[in-house]
């Protein structure tokens, strides 16, 4: 085994090891856990912070894999010899995902010992945390589709239980439920694709099937009698549903926002650097096999997601509801990119966003912890601690919180000096190159990207402005505002810092220069049949003869053999096409993001710092937008009543069914059983019981009668005969006398 799979590994386990130390231990550990859970993740950051250092400085050193059989089916009728492994899959891209989920995790441990401090559930709250940080490592390691998809499902079951933390509220009950519930949905199209390849290929190890797809697709792929080509393409959909769900797509999204009811740090965890990037990440690390048709799919949602929460996010009032569209709104950016063919971009991004969107989480979180103590020592438990409405001027009572929080609204507004100004303008440019040569609809990809970027920094610059400068909504609460501690404050700082462009890249204004892009992560080779890729071509480009050859039934397809890096393969010509279109364009999209921020936050600035009056103006008379706005443009409500309404309909109505319909031929069947007993009984007691009884009574009659006349005395017997004869007697006279 490779020493940089063994490092992973460990990494991978320690927080296992937490968590099963802690949850067997609560009682024990009580407000101690920490002392457990920080060193093991510390630890376990330290060691993937080493394993990416050694793998992206060396540039010759490509893709590591490990694999061992975990079940041996033998041959299975019509599948044949069936193993399922256990993969792993070190690259540049694995390795950076390494460092992103144990840095942000390690940093939310620490704020969280502050944060959660006097927690009645502290110990199982780190327990979670712990439980997580292992799923979502064994996302990123996943070196084929079955590992991927137990992970991901485990990545499900651990945010359920941290969004319920407090269970005994209604609020987290609900939104664990929906989070779980809307997730599960796309799970299930993201297995029945999983199912999809597995059927045609028999293996789920990433690299084999890459391998079967570039050679050519069988006819013998098709599902309900399609063409392979168009087959491979829902495969990549059905796979898709399950980004959809995890990263928060339209139309699953509506439980990312619900999701704020957890503990704030847990938002940060799950909500903004690690749950919801797996689905990016999914979506990245299974590109190679995007037809166009699919391609194009995938990049509309994407842009439609983000525009659509943007504009939601615009009039929330609560600081994280604000935060949770943000990120949903980015989140499509990334889909987006991905979708764009700039996968390097989509991932570039979602480094960056995981760093400053935890730093804005954790400062929300600052924030929060703030408010409810002074709300405490005012003993006022009515207003909300979240509202930024009853904020205002806590820039100069929370410094640190502030600049940092100021910092991280540079970085995802995409201002020059900050990392997110690299990895949105990389993903404009993308997106402008993808618009100009698929043409049709894509052309608007690029203009929703420009409206997101402006946008973005119109409800960044509110919330920033309604929060930390301005007057106090409520001197009262603003007095008794203090910092947060150190241990809270610390994590804050050192995701300031890595919001900067230096970690990137030298030029601040160029990331296709700097080590990430040019050095650390490449869009990935398609693998897909030429006739299902997108249809623009370099200029000059010639295609070969076999070009949109298939393979034919029965042909002898071979999986790669061990260490062949199927991933390193060359770029398909629509590829080099949409980077020749990229770099032509990172000018015009870098001015581009560049004025759309800006003017976002010159609209800000005018509508809540220089003419607040103007804000409300607007509200008044855009008011049925306004409040369509604030309430996610009814999304849930439609939701509510198209699914959950019809649910409890449909429930009512089977109840009612049951309970008047087969209840009632069950009681009627039992009812017409009683009568019948009833009667049977009736004829069995004075019919055939009477029977019995009179025959009974008639012999034992008869029998007194005879046992009467056998007395044993002469007197008695010469009695009978006399009688006898005169009977006879009268019998004969009778009888003579009518003849």
């Amino acid at each position: 085994m490779d020493q940089l799979i063994l490092l992973s590994l460990v990494a991978l386990g320690l927080p296992l090891l937490v968590f099963l130390l802690v949850i067997f231990n609560q009682r024990a550990l009580a407000d101690r856990a920490h002392l457990i859970a920080l060193p093991a993740m510390a630890f376990s950051s330290a060691l993937a912070c080493y394993v990416a250092w050694i793998k992206v400085r060396t540039p010759g050193l490509l893709a590591i894999e490990w694999s061992a059989d975990w079940i041996r089916f033998g041959n299975v009728p019509g599948l044949g010899p069936l193993v399922i492994r256990h993969s792993i899959l070190l690259d540049n891209m694995t390795a950076i995902l390494l460092v992103v989920v144990t840095g942000v995790s390690l940093l939310v441990h620490v704020f969280s010992i502050g944060y959660m401090r006097k927690d009645t559930r502290y110990a199982r709250y780190f327990a979670f945390l712990g439980l997580f940080t292992f799923a979502m490592l064994g996302v990123v390691l996943a070196g084929n589709l079955f590992q991927l998809y137990m992970f991901w499902e485990l990545v499900g079951f651990s945010s359920y239980s941290l969004i319920a933390h407090w269970y005994e509220r209604h609020g987290p009950q609900y939104a664990s439920k929906k989070a779980f519930i809307v997730n599960r949905i796309g799970d299930a199209f993201f297995f029945i694709g999983i199912l999809l390849l597995f059927s045609e290929f028999r293996t789920f190890e990433f690299r084999e099937i890459f391998g079967y797809i570039e050679q050519g697709l069988p006819l013998s792929f098709s599902m309900l009698g399609l063409a392979p080509e168009t087959t491979l393409t829902i495969a990549g959909l059905l796979i898709f549903c399950g980004a959809v769900a995890k990263s928060a797509q339209f139309p699953l999204h509506v439980w990312l926002p619900d999701a704020m009811e957890g503990p704030t740090p847990v938002s940060a965890l799950i909500h903004a650097a690690t749950m919801v990037a797996a689905g990016v990440y999914l979506m990245a690390r299974l590109f190679p096999i995007l037809t166009g048709n699919a391609m194009l799919i995938v990049a509309l949602t994407g842009a439609f997601t983000s525009v659509l929460a943007a504009t939601i996010a615009i009039t929330q009032r609560d600081i994280k509801r604000v935060l949770a569209y943000s990120t949903v709104s980015q989140l499509g950016l990334m889909i987006m990119s991905i979708g764009s063919g700039a996968v390097a971009a989509g991932f570039f991004h979602l480094v960056t966003h995981a760093v400053f969107k935890a730093c804005l989480f954790l400062g929300a979180g600052s924030v929060i912890h703030a408010m409810h103590r002074a709300l405490h020592d005012l003993h006022d438990h009515e207003t909300d601690a979240q509202d930024i409405h009853n904020m205002g001027g806590l820039f100069r009572r929370m410094p640190v919180t502030g600049w940092t929080y100021l910092v991280a609204t540079l970085a995802i507004t995409g201002l020059p000096l900050t990392a997110g100004f690299l990895s949105k303008d990389e993903i404009l440019a993308g997106s402008m190159a993808y618009g100009g040569l698929q043409q049709g609809i894509a052309l608007a990809i690029p203009w929703i990207g420009l409206a997101v970027t402006l946008l973005t920094a119109l409800y960044m610059w509110r919330q920033v402005f309604l929060v930390f400068f301005g007057n106090p909504a409520r001197p009262a609460v603003q007095e008794k505002i203090r910092e947060s501690p150190y241990v809270m404050t610390v994590p804050l700082v050192a995701l300031a810092v890595f919001c900067v462009w230096f970690w990137f890249g030298r030029n601040p204004l160029s990331a296709e220069h700097g080590w990430f892009l040019s050095k650390w992560v490449k869009t990935p080779a398609s693998v897909v049949p030429p006739q299902t890729a997108p249809p623009f071509r370099p200029a000059g480009y010639v295609p070969p003869p076999q070009e949109f050859a298939s393979q034919p039934f029965g042909a002898a397809i071979t999986p790669p053999q061990e260490g062949a890096h199927v991933w390193e393969l060359p770029p398909m010509p629509h590829q080099v096409a949409l980077e020749r279109a990229r770099v032509a364009n990172t000018g015009m999209a870098e001015g581009a993001a560049l004025g759309s921020a800006l003017a976002g936050f010159l609209f800000a600035f005018v509508l809540f710092v220089w003419r607040p009056s103007w804000s409300a103006s607007l509200r008044r008379a855009f008011r049925p937008f306004y409040n369509a706005s604030q309430r996610g443009w009814y999304l849930d409500a439609i939701y509510d009543f198209i699914v959950v309404d019809t649910v409890m309909l449909t429930a009512r109505v089977t109840a009612w069914f049951d309970r008047r319909i087969l209840d009632g031929f069950v009681n009627l069947a039992a009812r017409a059983t009683v009568l019948l007993a009833h009667i049977t009984g009736w004829f069995d007691k004075y019919v055939i019981d009477g029977i019995v009884t009179l025959t009974g009574a008639t012999v034992q009659f008869l029998g007194l009668m005879a046992r009467s006349v056998q007395t044993g005395r002469v007197q008695t017997y010469l009695a009978w005969v006399v009688a006898a004869v005169v009977v006879a007697l009268v019998v004969l006279r009778f009888a003579l006398f009518h003849s």
